[in-house]
């Protein structure tokens, strides 16, 4: 009678943790779309949700180490500019590009030129020898690049400026989830715990996104009566409570993400991040983006491909690796898990790392 009792807990438990996914996922996408039509300034929002998830990451390092005695990770600096810099970089321009395009375009074609990334991840992962050669990507390829096509044709709410916007992004976001991989397989650097990655990539994200903050917004925002030429208080508390509520937004869905992976595997976000975006298209459309039928079917198209895409990983990883279970304790929170690749070159340390990082995530579900 035990056994299905757990069974049933354990579902109930995956279940608890996608809907977690789900809330601080969607809720950060509307948040920041309804935040930008009376706050203009994306860079600087950015800016401030980067310096929270430091500020958060560091307080939940401290406590995971008063927890279990053991002291954290700090790189070096040799480390940490030449190996730890160029992802941050990357990451820092794809968040950055992605709360800038809510200027311009909806919820509902930042959601679908998003997905796209996969096209990039796929590129650059072929190009860093992350993912082996495949003829069926070139149909994943296609569905993508077609669905991402018909969604766009004819729109009637689409708009240039933030289409390239979004698509850069994902461009770049190609290079950050590659980037993210090489970083977090690196056992030399002993990142594997994605709090302890997102501790040392916020400083330099924040750093990497400074100098286009003041070239585009510094100077507008330092008249503008949102925070610095405030002739009450009230305006200037709201203002840095909405960025804030944004900031701990952002944080959590990291942490969610890390639970979800940590407790079920990197397959179940994979379905669960493609079951976040029909939920967002469809929330997207009832309140007020305009989506033709052609529009749906490209969206369909794509996902599609994405789905094609997360089954062929799921297929040849099961055939490379004794079960998902184990790679998912590899994955962090800020990997999307689209690259999963053979963890069998990390040596006979891997269980012990294991066994640590499984301590550790019992503090979160205490």
């Amino acid at each position: 009678m035990a056994c299905p009792v757990q069974c049933l807990l354990r579902g109930l438990c995956t279940v608890a943790l996608i809907l977690l996914y789900y809330v601080f996922s969607i809720g950060i996408t509307f948040y920041n779309k309804w935040l930008m039509k009376g706050f203009h300034y994306p860079l600087f929002m950015t800016l401030v949700h980067l310096a929270i998830n430091f500020c958060l990451s560091a307080l939940t390092r401290k406590a995971m180490q008063c927890w279990t005695g053991k002291p954290r990770i700090i790189l070096n600096w040799t480390d940490y500019l030449y190996k730890v810099a160029p992802t941050a970089l990357a990451t820092a321009l794809d968040i950055g590009l992605s709360n800038w395009s809510f200027l311009f375009i909806t919820i509902s074609l930042y959601t679908m030129t998003k997905s796209s990334a996969v096209l990039f991840i796929l590129f650059f992962s072929l190009v860093f020898k992350l993912e082996e050669p495949n003829p069926f990507l070139i149909l994943v390829v296609l569905l993508i690049s077609s669905g991402l096509f018909m969604f766009t044709f004819e729109s009637t709410q689409f708009n240039m400026e933030g289409f390239i916007m979004v698509l850069l992004a994902s461009f770049i976001g190609g290079i950050r989830w590659t980037l993210t991989q090489v970083l977090m397989q690196k056992s030399e650097l002993g990142l594997q715990n994605p709090i302890d990655a997102m501790y040392h990539l916020q400083p330099l994200m924040f750093l990497s996104l400074f100098p286009l903050f003041l070239y585009n917004e510094a100077l507008s925002l330092s008249s503008s009566e949102k925070l610095f030429r405030v002739t009450e208080l009230s305006p200037l508390l709201y203002s840095l409570f909405t960025l804030s509520v944004g900031g701990t937004l952002a944080f959590g869905l990291g942490f969610s993400e890390f639970l979800l992976v940590s407790r079920t595997s990197s397959l179940t976000l994979s379905i669960s991040g493609i079951v976040k975006e029909i939920c967002t298209l469809l929330l997207a459309a009832s309140l007020g983006d305009k989506m033709s039928v052609l529009n749906w079917l490209g969206f369909a198209v794509c996902l599609c491909g994405v789905s094609l895409h997360v089954g062929l990983k799921t297929y040849y990883s099961r055939n490379k690796v004794p079960s998902l279970r184990q790679l998912s304790s590899k994955t962090s929170e800020l990997e999307m898990p689209l690259l999963l690749n053979d963890s069998s070159k990390r040596g006979d340390s891997a269980e012990d790392e294991r066994d640590d990082e499984d301590e550790e995530q019992e503090i979160f579900l205490k």
